[in-house]
C-alpha cells in the first residue's frame, strides 16, 4: 500500500475515552432499526476512525450468531459531545442527502440504514450506514503511486464531482434541501459567525487578516451567485480526494463521505475547494510549510490544475471558470480557515475527533488566510481559455446531459411532469437496480450460459421476493384494469395466497404515462422487468386476462401470474406464413363437443422454455369461412396438456435468452375445455388490438432505458480510452455522433411519452397513429445508440463481456416482434392520407 493510501480498516483505532458510547443501548437500537442486523444480542467490537476532525465516526463489527465466526461491519456517525453551534455537525442532513442519493445511480454514496435523533440513546443524534471496504488517499500527492494511477485517481475525482453536480435534485427529493440563490453571500455570513464563535475572549485569538478577508469577500461576491439557474444545484461542501473511498483494485470512487456541509447553491465553490491541494497543503502538522503543488511542484502524473478543471467542465458541461476564479479560491481558503478555527477550539475543550492533528488546526487556518491574500493579489490565476486539446465545454449544462439531468422524463419542465408518487417509485426502482440487479447481472448471465441455463437461478426468485417487499410489483397494471380485478379479489379470496395483499397484486394504480417513467428504468437491464413482474409476455397476457378473462379463468391463471408463481407464453407467430398479417395464420381450433381441438405449429413463443411457464394464450382460427377478421380466436392452453410439444429453443443472433427462451411448439390434437376460449369465437382480433397497444408501448419504454444505458457506457468508455494520441472523447467525429445520439434519444423519449399520454386520454384506437410512430422510432433509435456504443467499445462491444450486444439484439428483434416497421409506417401513412381528404 502506497504511503498516504490506507485501506478503510487501517484507519481504525481504539475509541477515545472521552467519546465512548453506551454499547448495550447502541446494540438494542441497531437490532430494532437496522434491516438484517444480527440477532439475538451479537458481540460488538467498537472502534473509531482516526481520519477527519468533525463528526465522530465509529466502526461497529458485530458477530453473526451461528455464523461460524462471520462478522458484519457497519459505520456509525454522530454529533460530537458538548456545546456546538445549532447548524453545525448536522448528521440529520447527512442522512437525508445520502438516503436521497441512494436512488441516484451515478453518485457513489454509501447506503444508510437508520437515523436516531434521540440523544438519550448514546448521547447525541447519529445515523448508521454501510461499511465500505476500499482505499482512502490521505496524501493528495499520492506518493509511491504510479504516474498513470495518479492521473486516473484525479480524473475519477473530477468525474464524481461532476456526477454530484448533475443530480436532478427534484428527482431525488432534495428540491427543498436549501436555497440555490445567494449561496456565497450566505456562506460568508455563516462562516464569519462560526469563526467569531470559535475565537475571541476566553477562546483562541482572532487573526486580523481573517476579518479583512471577510470584508473583501463580501465586496466581491460574483453576480452569478444571485442566480438559481446554471451552476446551481447540489453542493457537497467539503469535496476533497481524502473524502473519497476508492475501489480496492480499480481507480474509481465507490463512496463519497462527509456530507455534513452539503446543501443547494453555487457549485463552483465545490470545484474550487477540490483544487485546494494545488494552492496550499493545509494539513495540520507541527512543521508544515503549507506549500501547495504550485509551490512544491506537481508530482509526476497528477494533472495540472487547468487539466483537472477541463475534465470537470467537460463531464459537467460547465463553461471555463476564469471570470471569478480568484473569488472561489479565496472563499474556499476562508471557509477552510473558519473550519480549522472550530476544530482547534474543540481541541482546546477536549472534544475534537481528529486526534493530534486537531492541535495544529489553528496554525493551519491562519496559513490559509495568508494564502488567500496572496492569491487575491496575483495578476493572473487561470488562462482565458484552456490549452488546446483539453476537454472542456462552453455550452450550458442543461443542453447536454446524462442519466437524469435535463431528461424530458424527469426535469420538471414542459408538458410531462411526473407526480410525487411516480418520482418516489422511480427513486425506489433506481435504488433497487443499483443495489440488487446490476451487481447480479454477471452471475445471472453466467448461469444463463451454463449447462443449467434452462433452470431458474435461485437469486432471481430472491430478488422477486425483495421487490415485492419494497412495493415494486405489478406496476404495469393500468388503473382501470386494477379496478376490475379488485372486484374479483373482494368477491372471493380463497384462491389468493396467504400474505398477498390486493395493493401488492394490483400495482400502484398508474396510468400508462406514469408507468412509462418506471418502465424506462427497468429497460436498462434485460433481467430487471421480470424481477418486478413487469416482463413480456406476462404483462400482455395478464392484461388480456384482466380485460377479457372470465372469473374462473382469472382465478385459475391470472392470480398466480399476478403473484409471480407462474409464467406464461403468447403463441401467435407461425413459421410457414407471414404472421405480421394475422389473417394468414393457419393453426386450427376446432370445436368437438365440450372441447376445442388445436392443431398447428407455432414459433417464437417467448417464455415457453421457462420451467415456470404453465399457460399459453394461443391465437388460431375457429372458422376459416367467416369474414376475414372474424376467423381468429384466442384460447388458453395449459402447457402440460397432451399434444403440446416444445420442439426447440430458437436463437436471437446467438442468444437463446435462457431460461426464458423462445420456443418452437407443435400442437397435435391438443384438447382443451370449451370454457378456455377468451371472450368468444371470432374475437381474436379484438383482443389482439386491446393487448398490443399498451404491451408494445412497454417495449418502447424499455428501449429508451436500454439506449440510455448505452449512452452512459459509451461516454464512460470514450473518456477512459486513448486512441491515436488522445481520448476517444476528444475526437471530433465521436463528439458529433454522440450529440446526434442524444438528440435522437430525447426525441424518441418524448414521442413515447406522448403516445402513452394519448393512450390514456383517447384509448388504443384513437392513439394508434402515435403508437405506430413510437414503435418505429424507439427501436431504430436504440439500435443507432447501441451500435455507436459498441463501436466505441471496439471488440469488447460485440462480445458477451458487456451487455451491449444483448441489448442490441433485443432492440433489433423488436423491429419485427413488435410488428414490422413497414406495417407501422403503413398505418401512419394511411392516417395522414385520411386527414388530407377531410
Amino acid at each position: 500500500m502506497a504511503a498516504g493510501a490506507r485501506r478503510t480498516r487501517e484507519l481504525l483505532r481504539p475509541v477515545d475515552a472521552a467519546q465512548a458510547l453506551d454499547e448495550a443501548a447502541l446494540l438494542r437500537y441497531a437490532a430494532a432499526h437496522v434491516p438484517g442486523f444480527p440477532s439475538p444480542a451479537p458481540s460488538l467490537a467498537l472502534s473509531q476512525f482516526g481520519h477527519g476532525q468533525s463528526n465522530p465516526t465509529y466502526c461497529l463489527e458485530v458477530s453473526v450468531p451461528g455464523g461460524g465466526g462471520e462478522t458484519r461491519r457497519y459505520v456509525l456517525r454522530k454529533k460530537p459531545p458538548g456545546a456546538i453551534l445549532q447548524s453545525a455537525h448536522a448528521v440529520e442532513r447527512e442522512f437525508q442527502v445520502l438516503k436521497a442519493l441512494g436512488a441516484y445511480s451515478d453518485v457513489p454514496a454509501p447506503k444508510v440504514f437508520c437515523l436516531c435523533t434521540d440523544a438519550s440513546v448514546i448521547g447525541t443524534p447519529f445515523y448508521i450506514m454501510e461499511y465500505l471496504e476500499g482505499i482512502l488517499y490521505l496524501d493528495t500527492k499520492l506518493p509511491e503511486t504510479t504516474p498513470s494511477k495518479r492521473k486516473a485517481i484525479y480524473f475519477a475525482a473530477a468525474k464524481t464531482l461532476a456526477a454530484i453536480h448533475k443530480v436532478d435534485v427534484a428527482a431525488v427529493g432534495l428540491q427543498k434541501y436549501g436555497r440555490r440563490d445567494n449561496y456565497c453571500k450566505r456562506q460568508v455570513d455563516r462562516w464569519e459567525r462560526q469563526y467569531l464563535h470559535s475565537t475571541g475572549e476566553g477562546k483562541p485569538a482572532r487573526y486580523p487578516k481573517m476579518l479583512d478577508l471577510v470584508r473583501w469577500l463580501k465586496e466581491n461576491v460574483p453576480e452569478e451567485d444571485s442566480s438559481t439557474g446554471l451552476g446551481t444545484g447540489l453542493v457537497h461542501g467539503d469535496y476533497r480526494v481524502d473524502n473519497l473511498v476508492f475501489h480496492p483494485t480499480e481507480d474509481r470512487v465507490i463512496g463519497v463521505l462527509d456530507w455534513e456541509l452539503s446543501t443547494l447553491g453555487n457549485q463552483m465553490c465545490d470545484v474550487a475547494y477540490s483544487c485546494m491541494q494545488y494552492i496550499i497543503d493545509s494539513t495540520p502538522t507541527e512543521n508544515s510549510s503549507y506549500g501547495g503543488f504550485e509551490r512544491s511542484g506537481i508530482p509526476d502524473g497528477i494533472p495540472q490544475l487547468e487539466e483537472y478543471l477541463a475534465v470537470y467542465c467537460s463531464m459537467s458541461a460547465r463553461p471555463w471558470p476564469v471570470a471569478n476564479w480568484k473569488f472561489y479560491i479565496a472563499f474556499s481558503l476562508f471557509r477552510g480557515a473558519s473550519i480549522y478555527a472550530g476544530v482547534y477550539h474543540r481541541w482546546t475543550m477536549g472534544n475534537a475527533s481528529g486526534g493530534e492533528r486537531a492541535r495544529f488546526a489553528g496554525k493551519a487556518g491562519n496559513a490559509m488566510v495568508d494564502c488567500a491574500w496572496n492569491y487575491i493579489n496575483r495578476e493572473n490565476v487561470l488562462r482565458e481559455q484552456p490549452a488546446t486539446g483539453m476537454l472542456v465545454s462552453k455550452a450550458p449544462r442543461q443542453e447536454f446531459h446524462r442519466e437524469q439531468e435535463g431528461s424530458t422524463s424527469t426535469n420538471g419542465q414542459g408538458r410531462f411532469v411526473p407526480s410525487e408518487k411516480v418520482m418516489q417509485l422511480r427513486e425506489k426502482i433506481m435504488k433497487f437496480m443499483k443495489d440488487h440487479i446490476y451487481p447480479k447481472e454477471d452471475e445471472l448471465y453466467k448461469h444463463a450460459q451454463s449447462t443449467s441455463r434452462w433452470t431458474i437461478h435461485p437469486e432471481e426468485e430472491n430478488l422477486k421476493a425483495l421487490a415485492k417487499e419494497e412495493g415494486l410489483w405489478n406496476l404495469f397494471i393500468p388503473l382501470d384494469s386494477a379496478a376490475r380485478a379488485r372486484e374479483l379479489l373482494l368477491e372471493d379470496r380463497s384462491h389468493i395466497s396467504p400474505g398477498s395483499s390486493d395493493d401488492l397484486l394490483l400495482g400502484a394504480g398508474l396510468t400508462n404515462l406514469e408507468y412509462g417513467y418506471l418502465c424506462e428504468i427497468m429497460g436498462r437491464s434485460v433481467w430487471a422487468p421480470q424481477i418486478f413482474n413487469c416482463g413480456a409476455p406476462d404483462t400482455g397476457n395478464m392484461e388480456v386476462l384482466l380485460r377479457y378473462g372470465t372469473k374462473e379463468q382469472q382465478k385459475q391463471w391470472l392470480v398466480p401470474l399476478l403473484e409471480g408463481k407462474i409464467r406464461s407464453g403468447f403463441a401467435m407467430t407461425e413459421p410457414q406464413v407471414a404472421s405480421s398479417d394475422a389473417t394468414n395464420i393457419e393453426c386450427a381450433i376446432s370445436r368437438q363437443g365440450d372441447f376445442y381441438v388445436i392443431n398447428g405449429k407455432k414459433w417464437w413463443t417467448s417464455g415457453a422454455m421457462d420451467p415456470r411457464c404453465k399457460i399459453l394464450i394461443l391465437m388460431g382460427k375457429t372458422d376459416f369461412s367467416a369474414p376475414k377478421h372474424k376467423q381468429q380466436s384466442m384460447i388458453l392452453v395449459d402447457i402440460n396438456t397432451p399434444g403440446v410439444q416444445i420442439r426447440r429453443p430458437l436463437l436471437v443472433f446467438g442468444f437463446d435468452d435462457a431460461p426464458h427462451g423462445h420456443a418452437e411448439i407443435t400442437f397435435d390434437n391438443v384438447r382443451v375445455p370449451v370454457n378456455n376460449i377468451l371472450l368468444g369465437e371470432g374475437r381474436g382480433f379484438e383482443i389482439a388490438q386491446g393487448r398490443l397497444g399498451p404491451g408494445r408501448l412497454h417495449h418502447c419504454m424499455r428501449l429508451i432505458g436500454a439506449a440510455e444505458r448505452g449512452m452512459n457506457m459509451m461516454v464512460e468508455r470514450a473518456l477512459s480510452r486513448t486512441a491515436f494520441g488522445k481520448r476517444i472523447a476528444q475526437h471530433g467525429s465521436f463528439q458529433s455522433d454522440l450529440a446526434k445520439c442524444r438528440i435522437e434519444l430525447e426525441q424518441a423519449r418524448l414521442l413515447v411519452l406522448e403516445a402513452a399520454d394519448q393512450l390514456d386520454r383517447h384509448g388504443n384506437k384513437k392513439a394508434r397513429g402515435i403508437l405506430a410512430m413510437a414503435k418505429v422510432a424507439a427501436p431504430n433509435m436504440a439500435l443507432k445508440v447501441l451500435d455507436m456504443a459498441m463501436q466505441v467499445h471496439g471488440a469488447a462491444g460485440v462480445s458477451s463481456d458487456t451487455v451491449l450486444s444483448h441489448l442490441w439484439a433485443t432492440a433489433r428483434t423488436l423491429r419485427i416482434a413488435d410488428g414490422p416497421d413497414e406495417v407501422h409506417l403503413g398505418t401512419i401513412a394511411k392516417l395522414e392520407l385520411q386527414r388530407a381528404r377531410l
